[in-house]
């Protein structure tokens, strides 16, 4: 495949994008250095890698991650499986420049700009998606279209690997509970509607296990399967 790192390099300074209508990943864009420390103090890396184990990742597949951030998941997937072909899509110009700078000198991964909700890519391109900590930045209409556009840039019998907040509205679950259920985003995770959004757009989708981060609360990973 080449280098896919030198071959399509990402030019911020080609991409215009209001702020407004995507949430950064740091949730400001003057916090966005602090990111990366900020998921090593969450202890975030142990979950990152059970969504890429869960994704059962082998060589040839084609791996498409939305809201990839600044890449942590892309190249971990990358570093555990180099004969993967990994695509992160992020709304976000300065944390894909990130990502680039961090991915040098890996091959067969690349990151791109473009909406969860609008994918840039033919039906049937990926094996597998990837979405770690993103569906809660989204308001329901943008879930729904988010999880429509991975279903049908999956081939058949393809899945979709999720990992985000999840638990209960009446539970307790972390230091972060009471911010998640007065925010109409995070709250939309809540309970069992993911797995209901995921149903709804089509696939065939499983709560694969529950862990309990004492900052941000019950974080859940889901798997759905796109119907042959």
């Amino acid at each position: 495949m080449g280098n896919m790192t030198k071959d399509h390099p990402y030019d911020a300074t080609r991409v215009t994008t209001d702020e407004r209508d995507y949430i950064p990943a740091a949730g400001r864009h003057v916090l966005l250095p602090g990111y990366d420390p900020l998921t090593r103090l969450l202890g975030m890396r142990k979950n990152y890698d059970r969504l890429v184990a869960q994704a059962d990742l082998v060589d040839g597949l084609r791996v498409l991650e939305i809201g990839c951030g600044t890449g942590n998941v892309t190249i971990l997937a990358k570093r555990l499986h180099p004969g993967v072909e990994l695509v992160g899509l992020d709304p976000d110009p300065k944390a894909l420049g990130r990502a680039q700078r961090k991915a040098l000198g890996l091959s067969g991964i690349r990151f791109e700009h473009g909406y969860a909700q609008r994918l840039p890519f033919a039906d049937g391109e990926f094996d597998r998606v990837l979405s770690s900590m993103m569906l809660h930045h989204l308001d329901d209409e943008a879930k729904t279209a988010a999880a429509a556009e991975a279903l049908r840039v999956l081939r058949p019998g393809g899945t979709l690997h999720v990992l985000d907040i999840g638990g209960h509205r009446t539970g307790h679950h972390g230091l972060a509970a009471r911010w998640m259920k007065n925010s109409p985003h995070a709250a939309g995770n809540l309970d069992d509607r993911i797995p209901r959004l995921l149903r709804t757009v089509g696939f065939d989708c499983t709560e694969v296990c529950t862990r309990r981060n004492r900052f941000i609360g019950l974080l859940t990973f889901y798997r759905a399967i796109r119907p042959a």
